[in-house]
């Protein structure tokens, strides 16, 4: 026996990169949009703020970057596609991160 039906499950890779937050709450949401921006340049993404949180999302990555007190907390599922340069958008994300917010 094998299996039966149609095509295996694309697997989906998933992102959870965390950074220190330092700034007032202003200065932070000033950081995440250029963040925003630089991955919007880079992937082709979209964004729109959700409260303290900006959700993203475009070919094959949607994700959040959630601003807390001391925390910028960035999550994203990349697709299958994605999922191959998950080194390299995880390692983009972190710069952009540690270049706002250090």
């Amino acid at each position: 026996g094998g299996r039966r039906g149609g095509r295996p499950k694309a697997r989906k890779a998933k992102s959870d990169i965390s950074g220190r937050n330092g700034k007032n709450r202003k200065a932070a949401r000033a950081a995440v949009g250029r963040v925003a921006g630089k991955i919007a340049e880079k992937f082709g993404i979209t964004h729109s703020w959700n409260g303290n949180t900006l959700d993203f999302q475009g070919s094959g990555v949607s994700g959040k970057i959630a601003l807390a007190k001391q925390q910028v907390h960035v999550t994203a599922t990349l697709g299958f596609l994605a999922s191959a340069f998950k080194g390299s958008i995880e390692s983009s994300i972190h710069g952009y991160i540690d270049g706002e917010f250090d």
